[in-house]
C-alpha cells in the first residue's frame, strides 16, 4: 500500500508517493489543478499500487475541488491539518523548500498520524460551513466599519456619546442618519459617513437573514444540538460545519482529539497527570468552549459538575476542560443518534447495522 501526499496550490498540485510500510519514496508527480490535470492524477496513482491513500494538506477552498473530485471517484482522502504538516517538515532530515519536500512532509505526517479522519463528500455540513464563514466575513467586515464610523461621529461631535452594540441596531442607525441630515453635506467627512452608515445597515440586514437561514439549516439537520443546554443555533452551525460529517469518526475519542479536547499524558516517574491539549481543530474547541461557560453559569448539572471536579482538586480552568471532553461525547452521541435515525428513514431498518 502506498501513502500518496498532495500539497495543492491554486495552479498546480505536487503529489509524492510513499510505500505505507517502509516510508521509502516511490514516485513523484505534478498536475495542473484543474479536472484534467485531476484525472491525470488518480491514473498515475491508480498505476502505482492497487491499495492507495491520498493524504492532502487542508488548505479549505484551494484542496476542496481536489478533495471532491478524489472522492468521487472512490478514492481514501485523508485531511491532514497544516500545524501536523509544518512538524513533519522541521522533523525531516533533508533541508530546503519545495512542493515535493511539502508532499513528502504530508504524506509522513499522515503515517505518524494514521487515526486522521478520513474526508467524504459533504452535502448539508459544507453548505452550512460555507454560510457561516460568509456570515463571520460579514460580521468582521461591520466590525471595521462600526470602528470608522465611531472615529467620524468623534471628530464631527465629540459630545456624541454612542452605546457599545449600538451600530448595529436600526434605531441608533435612524437616529445616527437624521443626525447627519442636519449636518453640512458639502464636507466630505459627512458624506463618508452617509456612505459608511448605509453599509453598516445593508450588513446588518444580510447577517440576520443568514443567522435565520442557518437556524431552519440547524433544525433540519441536527435538531439534537439545539436541545444541548449553552448550544444556539450559530454555535451549532459552527460545529456541524467544522465536524463535516460525525461518519468521518469512528467514536468519540477521536472526535475529541480532533476537537483539542482529549488531555495529553504528561507523566513522568510516581508523577501521572495529563496537560492541556493545543492540537486540534481550535474553530471546534472554541465552540466547546462557549458552551462550556455558558452551562457553567445557567445549567445546573454543569455546575454541579464543576464543583465535584474543583473538589477533587482540580481548578477552574481545569474543571472547564473537563467539561468540554464530556461536552464532546454528548456531541458525537447526539449526531450519531441522528445519522443513524436518517439512515434508517432513507434505507430501512433491515440495511442498518446494529449501534456498538
Amino acid at each position: 500500500m502506498i501513502v500518496i501526499g498532495i500539497d495543492p496550490h491554486k495552479r498546480t498540485h505536487t503529489a509524492v508517493a510513499i510505500s505505507r510500510a517502509t516510508g521509502e519514496l516511490v514516485a513523484e508527480h505534478t498536475c495542473r489543478a484543474r479536472d484534467a490535470g485531476h484525472g491525470q492524477l488518480v491514473a498515475w496513482a491508480r498505476s502505482l499500487a492497487s491499495e492507495r491513500v491520498f493524504a492532502l494538506e487542508d488548505c479549505r477552498h484551494v484542496s476542496g475541488r481536489l478533495e471532491r473530485f478524489l472522492l468521487a471517484r472512490g478514492e481514501r482522502v485523508v485531511r491532514v491539518p497544516p500545524r501536523r504538516v509544518a512538524g513533519a517538515r522541521r522533523a525531516g532530515r533533508s533541508g530546503g523548500k519545495s512542493d515535493a519536500i511539502d508532499a513528502l512532509a504530508v504524506a509522513r505526517a499522515f503515517l505518524r498520524e494514521p487515526e486522521l479522519p478520513s474526508a467524504c463528500l459533504q452535502g448539508a455540513e459544507r453548505e452550512i460551513r460555507l454560510l457561516v464563514d460568509h456570515r463571520e466575513d460579514l460580521v468582521a467586515e461591520r466590525t471595521r466599519l462600526q470602528n470608522r464610523l465611531r472615529w467620524h461621529f468623534h471628530d464631527l461631535d465629540p459630545s456624541l456619546q454612542i452605546p457599545a452594540s449600538a451600530l448595529a441596531r436600526s434605531c441608533w442607525l435612524d437616529r445616527l442618519e437624521r443626525w447627519l441630515g442636519r449636518a453640512d453635506h458639502t464636507r466630505a467627512q459627512v458624506r463618508i459617513a452617509h456612505e459608511e452608515l448605509a453599509r453598516c445597515r445593508e450588513l446588518t440586514r444580510r447577517i440576520r437573514e443568514l443567522e435565520r437561514e442557518l437556524a431552519h439549516l440547524v433544525a433540519d439537520e441536527a435538531p439534537a444540538l439545539l436541545e444541548l443546554p449553552g448550544c444556539g443555533s450559530l454555535t451549532a452551525a459552527k460545529l456541524l460545519g467544522e465536524i463535516a460529517g460525525i461518519g468521518r469518526f469512528s467514536d468519540e475519542r477521536k472526535l475529541a482529539k480532533h476537537t483539542g479536547t482529549a488531555p495529553l499524558e504528561a507523566s513522568s516517574g510516581r508523577h501521572q497527570r495529563h496537560r492541556l491539549n493545543r492540537s486540534g481543530n481550535r474553530q471546534l474547541n472554541c465552540a466547546l468552549h462557549r458552551i462550556a461557560i455558558t452551562q457553567s453559569r445557567m445549567h445546573p448539572p454543569a455546575r454541579a459538575y464543576l464543583e465535584r471536579k474543583q473538589a477533587e482538586g482540580k481548578s477552574r480552568r481545569e474543571a472547564l476542560r473537563c467539561l468540554k471532553r464530556h461536552l464532546a461525547r454528548t456531541i458525537y452521541r447526539a449526531l450519531d443518534a441522528t445519522r443513524e435515525q436518517k439512515t434508517t428513514s432513507t434505507h430501512g431498518p433491515d440495511t442498518v447495522p446494529a449501534l456498538t
